[in-house]
C-alpha cells in the first residue's frame, strides 16, 4: 500500500511512524514534512492548502490511501478535492469538517443530536457579548467561532480580558465554564461504524500547575488510571455514535478521525468541542499503545468497511508525551535556535522513548526549530510513573536554546491522584 499523509507536525510524525512500522505500507510519503518525519518518510513539497496540488501529487505517487492530517486543509476541503479524482482519503469533507471549523455548527449539530455538552451562545455583536458574559459569570469561556491553530480559547475570571478576546474575533461561542477534569477521545469513522480509541488527557495550559495561557497542548499521557472503566462505551453511547448519525441525516457523513473533548463534571460528561483530525499531543501517545496495524484501519474508514475488521487491540503499556516549545510560546515564538541531544536519545532511550517532530527544519547538517512547538518527546512504560521517568530522561538529553517544557505532565495520574 502507498500512503500519503498530508502535514508536517509531531501529530503527522506520529502517524507516520505508525504506518512506518505497518507491513501493509510498501511506499510511505509526507508532504511537507518536517526534518524528523524524513527519517520514516520520503518527503515531497506541496502546499496542504491547495486542494488541486494535493490531489495532483497522489496521483502522481499512485496512492492508494491519503491521510490529510492537519485541520485547517480539512476545513479547506482538501480531502474533497482528493475523492474527486477516485484515490481514497482519511478525513472529513470539507462540510462535515464545519464541526471543527465552526463552533457554532458543531453546536447546533450537538443540540439536534442530544449531545450533553455547555450551555452557550453564539455572538456577533458587543451588546451580544455583555449579555452572554453577564448571564454565565466568572470564570468566562470566550471561544473563536472559527479555526485559531489552538489558540482561540480563553478562560479567564478577568472580564475585561474575556470581553476584549470575543471583541477580537468575529463571531464568538461564550459559554458556561465546565468543572472537573478533561479528556480527549478519538474515534475513527466511515460515518455510519465507529470505533473508539483509548482515551487521553492533554495539558493545555503553559506552565506547571495549569498557570499561564493556553497553547495547542504541552503534553499528554493514556491510559487514565482515575477514569470510569465505562466511560468509553458511555460516550459512545451519548456523544460519538449519535453525533455521527446526525451528520449522516443531514446528508453530510462525517468519515475520518472524530476527536472529543470532554469534561468529567459533577453532573456528568459533558462534550467541550470537537476536533475533526487527530489531536495533538495525544495522538502522540495514544498511537504508541495502539497495537492494531494503522493503515487498513484509515482505509477501512475511507472505503467504509470498518465494520468488516476485527476489534482494536492495545498495549498494556502506559505512554507519556511531553512538549518542547521555544522561547516565548505561544506569543511570538523565537525560530532558528539549533537543537541537540536529538542522536543521544535515539541511541540511549529507544526503543522506550523516541523524539517527533513538530516545529523544525534542516540548516545544512543542522536541524533547527521553526515553530512554537518543537517537539514532542514520547516515551513508554509498564505504567505511567514509568513512562513519565523515561520521557523526562529523554527531554534531559535534548538542548534547544531558551525553551521551555513542563515539568509535571500526568505526575498526578502517575500517583494515583
Amino acid at each position: 500500500m502507498k500512503v500519503l499523509v498530508i502535514g508536517g507536525g509531531a501529530r503527522e510524525h506520529a502517524l507516520c511512524r505508525s504506518l512506518s512500522l505497518d507491513s501493509d505500507v510498501n511506499a510511505l510519503y509526507c508532504a511537507p514534512g518536517n526534518a524528523g518525519i524524513a527519517e520514516v518518510a520520503e518527503l515531497r513539497p506541496v502546499d496542504p492548502l491547495d486542494g488541486e496540488a494535493v490531489a495532483r501529487l497522489a496521483t502522481e505517487l499512485r496512492a492508494d490511501l491519503v491521510v490529510v492530517g492537519p485541520e485547517a486543509p480539512l476545513v479547506a476541503g482538501v480531502a474533497d478535492a482528493v475523492r474527486a479524482v477516485g484515490i481514497p482519503v482519511f478525513g472529513p469533507s470539507g462540510e462535515a469538517a464545519q464541526l471543527e471549523g465552526s463552533k457554532a455548527f458543531a453546536k447546533d449539530v450537538m443540540a439536534a443530536a442530544g449531545v450533553p455538552t455547555a450551555r452557550s451562545y453564539v455572538c456577533t455583536t458587543p451588546e451580544e457579548v455583555d449579555e452572554a458574559l453577564d448571564a454565565f459569570g466568572a470564570p468566562y469561556v470566550v471561544k473563536d467561532d472559527g479555526l485559531a491553530a489552538g489558540k482561540g480559547v480563553v478562560v479567564t475570571d478577568d472580564r475585561a480580558a474575556a470581553r476584549a478576546h470575543a471583541l477580537g474575533c468575529d463571531r464568538v461561542v461564550i459559554e458556561e465554564f465546565l468543572d472537573g477534569p478533561e479528556v480527549s477521545l478519538f474515534a475513527i469513522t466511515d460515518g455510519v461504524t465507529v470505533l473508539p480509541l483509548q482515551p487521553a488527557q492533554d495539558f493545555k495550559r503553559a506552565l506547571d500547575g495549569d498557570a499561564g495561557p493556553n497553547t495547542g497542548g504541552m503534553g499528554a499521557y493514556s491510559p487514565l488510571p482515575w477514569a470510569d472503566p465505562k466511560l468509553v462505551d458511555e460516550v459512545m453511547a451519548s456523544v460519538l455514535q449519535p453525533t455521527v448519525d446526525e451528520l449522516r441525516h443531514r446528508g453530510t457523513p462525517f468519515s475520518g478521525l472524530l476527536y472529543a473533548g470532554l469534561a468529567i463534571t459533577s453532573r456528568g460528561t459533558r462534550v467541550i468541542e470537537f476536533n475533526a483530525r487527530f489531536g495533538d499531543p495525544e495522538t502522540q501517545v495514544v498511537l504508541a499503545r495502539l497495537r492494531t496495524p494503522l493503515a487498513g484501519v484509515l482505509l477501512g474508514s475511507a472505503n467504509g468497511t470498518l465494520d468488516a475488521l476485527p476489534p482494536l487491540s492495545w498495549r498494556e503499556d502506559a505512554a507519556v508525551t511531553v512538549v518542547i516549545a521555544s522561547h516565548n510560546y505561544p506569543e511570538t515564538p523565537r525560530t532558528g535556535d539549533p537543537i541537540t541531544g536529538l542522536a543521544d536519545v535515539a541511541e540511549q532511550d529507544a526503543p522506550h522513548a523516541y523524539v517527533l517532530h513538530a516545529g523544525t527544519r534542516t540548516e545544512g547538517d543542522e536541524v533547527v526549530s521553526a515553530g512554537g512547538r518543537v517537539l514532542s518527546v514520547t516515551a513508554t512504560g509498564s505504567d505511567l510513573a514509568e513512562a513519565r521517568d523515561r520521557a523526562y530522561k529523554a527531554v534531559a538529553r535534548i538542548g534547544l536554546d531558551g525553551s521551555q517544557y513542563r515539568t509535571d505532565i500526568a505526575a498526578k495520574a502517575a500517583e494515583s491522584r
